[in-house]
């Protein structure tokens, strides 16, 4: 399926309920923006390397940048999340219990950004669309589980390499400058600090941005009466999207740079370097390899082994448990959420 942007103007006029779908998935796209995106920068502004302002602003861009190159060069991604599911042959209730798993996801994640708690927008995605599909197919047959199990991939793989690669690197950096005078190297850290928190928020947006993009193009699909999931993914599309979740990060992201940045592991400038590095080569990874992952859970796997890496104590525990807690809820609850709503939503409309 292919939709050039003239076309998608006449659709978005012509039908309140693609203008309705279109809505909620640029409102879901905004709240990953300013709830998901912070992650990506929490190290460089605890580390003081930038100030939040200029930190967010920075994050904006990139995550503009890494939806749009990401998905140019390789859009697995988005195929994964549009082909996750199938609402069946009912299109119209189809349209209706996708509405309402995306209503489900802003609620969920607008209220977890209230309490500052950095939930996964990813697996709050997977969860309330597989809700709605369970609910309108009356039973798990609307789930492909051989796309599903990418995600299962995708939690372990950003879990072990998170951590790993945040253990190695820091472990690495302090073998290679063990002999070097810590106030020389200030300035370098800070730059490359700075680097890395690009490198994060570019990541972050070629992940979710693509997650996005594709349940974007399913509910158009859907909207029109088709089912299809083969699509092919537009330059105009790939603009709007990333430019929604650029402005997302630009409204703000505080609570949760402060949980992830501050609350977690106090880092040194070269230790947040380090976890900057891991979690965005432990994304690159998931994204060519097609696994839709949690930027969130790999940022703070790759924070919490570069505390390890310095001393178990480092990391505060507490605070891990907290967010553990929450990714656990995420799946069953985000999930019962977008079935209860698919139901209402049936019901009313």
């Amino acid at each position: 399926m292919a939709i050039s942007f003239s076309e998608f103007i006449q659709l978005l006029l012509s039908s309140p309920a693609i203008a309705v779908t279109v809505a909620l998935t640029l409102g879901v796209v905004l709240v990953n923006g300013w709830t998901d995106a912070p992650n990506a920068i929490a190290t460089c502004v605890s580390t003081r390397s930038m100030t939040p302002r200029n930190a967010i602003l920075m994050a904006a861009v990139f995550n503009f940048l890494g939806v749009f190159a990401m998905t140019a060069i390789n859009e697995k991604v988005a195929q994964t999340m549009a082909k996750m599911v199938d609402f069946g042959g009912n299109t119209e209730d189809a349209v209706v219990a996708l509405c309402a798993a995306l209503f489900a996801i802003v609620v969920w994640a607008t209220a977890a950004w209230y309490f500052g708690i950095p939930t996964s927008e990813s697996h709050a995605l997977i969860a309330g669309v597989s809700g709605a599909a369970i609910a309108l197919q009356g039973g798990i047959g609307g789930i492909n589980g051989a796309e599903w199990i990418k995600v299962l991939y995708g939690l372990v793989l950003s879990t072990v390499l998170g951590l790993f690669l945040g253990f190695l690197v820091v472990k690495l950096v302090g073998a290679l400058f063990k002999d070097v005078e810590r106030q020389s190297t200030t300035t370098f850290f800070r730059n490359s600090q700075i680097a890395g928190a690009a490198a994060m928020a570019f990541m972050h947006g070629a992940q979710d941005g693509q997650k996005f993009i594709g349940i974007f193009l399913l509910g158009i699909a859907l909207s029109q009466g088709n089912a299809t999931t083969d699509f092919v993914i537009p330059i105009w599309l790939m603009l709007l999207c990333s430019t929604v979740m650029a402005l997302g990060t630009a409204i703000g992201g505080g609570k949760i740079i402060k949980t992830v940045g501050v609350n977690l592991v106090k880092l040194e400038t070269y230790q947040g370097f380090s976890a900057d590095f891991a979690g965005a080569v432990s994304l690159l990874t998931a994204s060519l390899l097609g696994l839709p992952v949690s930027t969130t859970h790999t940022k703070t796997t790759a924070i919490m082994g570069v505390g390890a890496g310095r001393h178990l104590s480092s990391v505060n525990w507490l605070t891990v448990k907290e967010m553990v807690f929450t990714w656990v809820l995420t799946f069953p609850g985000c999930g019962l959420v977008g079935y209860l709503m698919a139901k209402l939503f049936i019901r009313i409309f």
